[in-house]
């Protein structure tokens, strides 16, 4: 940081962001720069690490109202209920996604004629398909 506090688009191009992601975190109070002469923000380094708390936390897929419920807690056990919530749906999010990279590898595997009618990609597909335990 080249002085002591940065303007809101010094953050901004800092961390890539449009201002007006910033002034929007600020009016959910995510953030609060402080003012000086004539309202204008001013950034501290204890401000960007928030920004990077906040960016990283959205990055994990934390809410915004779960974000500021984590960095608003004055309690670490109510810290750690905001990450073990979050951590239980990036788990299942993942899941997901493996569950699909398996789904492409089949196809991308694949020497079947008809992709469509393959098997193995079939067999991928089996657990949707399936009704009442029946195939």
């Amino acid at each position: 940081m080249k002085s002591s506090t940065m303007t809101i688009g010094e953050v901004a191009d800092h961390f890539g962001l449009p201002a007006h992601v910033l002034r929007h975190w600020e009016s959910v109070g995510l953030l609060r720069p402080a003012r000086v002469t004539g309202g204008r923000r001013r950034y501290t380094r204890d401000d960007l690490f928030r920004v990077a708390s906040i960016l990283r936390a959205k990055q994990a897929g934390l809410s915004l109202p779960d974000i500021r419920a984590f960095l608003a807690a004055g309690d670490p056990a109510a810290r750690k209920d905001v990450l073990r919530r979050n951590h239980d749906a990036v788990q299942a999010r993942m899941a997901a996604l493996r569950s699909a990279l398996d789904l492409l590898a089949a196809g991308l595997n694949c020497s079947h004629e008809d992709i469509s009618t393959c098997p193995n990609y079939r067999g991928q597909l089996a657990e949707l398909v399936e009704v009442g335990g029946r195939g």
